[in-house]
């Protein structure tokens, strides 16, 4: 690496689905570049294996793989290699995951962060979380597991691949953010409404858009590690927001 370089300082900012995580880094992205600061988005979402792959994991690990959301269904190499780009002055095309198809979107679509960029937000549900203990996956934390992963094995799949690859990606994080919901509860209802803004946004009968029902049962392949996150992590955040069910900022914290 050219010592030359000053490489970019990455900001994770960490919240549950429908917390308004993206919103904020977008606004602060916005301000920043606004100031000359070249700054640069990349969402946690965006890192989703293809559906391809996915497929190949439900194959050959766990039928429950086929659904993107816990860690084993990101391309953490992928991350690992736009961080060393970006260290080394380079410009990194950042991938972009199309929910509609629930599939990466083609490479046109992508944008790019340049090399001298300043800042790199690294924002999603589970960005700085660290493995639960073995001790705490015995027992489901919700029908799913329950009747879909009664062996565990789904479970402690994606905690090995959380104490792996995913927590070289966040060493690199300089600060970390926690935009953290009042319970689980509210995060069903946070993204129950998140997909009606995207229904009415699309129009009726739009690809990709999931009914109440479905997203009832899409969640519970977060909730193990929402809930963990939401225990573990205030009291190792840089800094944490604590939201009322309205998304207001109820306090802010330093670590």
């Amino acid at each position: 690496m050219d010592r030359s370089v000053r490489r970019p300082f990455v900001l994770g900012i960490c919240g549950a689905q429908g917390s308004g995580k993206s919103t904020l880094s977008e606004a602060l992205a916005d301000r920043l570049r606004a100031r000359g600061v070249a700054t640069a988005v990349l969402s946690i979402d965006d890192l989703y294996r293809t559906r391809a792959e996915r497929a190949a994991l439900a194959r050959d690990v766990h039928p429950l793989f086929a659904v993107r959301g816990v860690p084993g269904t990101h391309d953490v190499a992928l991350g690992l290699d736009i961080l060393a780009a970006l260290d080394a002055g380079r410009a990194a095309a950042l991938p972009r995951f199309d929910k509609a198809r629930d599939d990466r979107a083609p490479a046109d679509a992508w944008e790019t962060a340049p090399g001298d960029t300043a800042l790199l937000i690294l924002e999603g549900w589970c960005v700085g979380a660290r493995p639960e203990a073995e001790a705490a996956l015995a027992e489901p934390v919700n029908d799913l597991e329950r009747e879909e992963d009664a062996d565990g094995r789904w479970r402690r799949a994606a905690n090995a691949a959380l104490a792996g690859d995913y927590q070289v990606l966040f060493a690199r994080l300089d600060l970390l953010v926690l935009l953290a919901a009042p319970g689980f509860e509210a995060v069903r209802d946070w993204r129950v409404e998140q997909e009606h803004g995207l229904a009415r946004a699309a129009g009726a009968g739009a690809q990709g858009v999931m009914s109440d029902a479905e997203v009832e049962r899409f969640i519970r392949f977060y909730e193990r590690l929402t809930r963990h996150i939401l225990a573990e992590m205030p009291d190792r955040a840089d800094l944490v927001i604590r939201l009322g069910r309205d998304r207001t900022p109820l306090s802010i914290s330093c670590g």
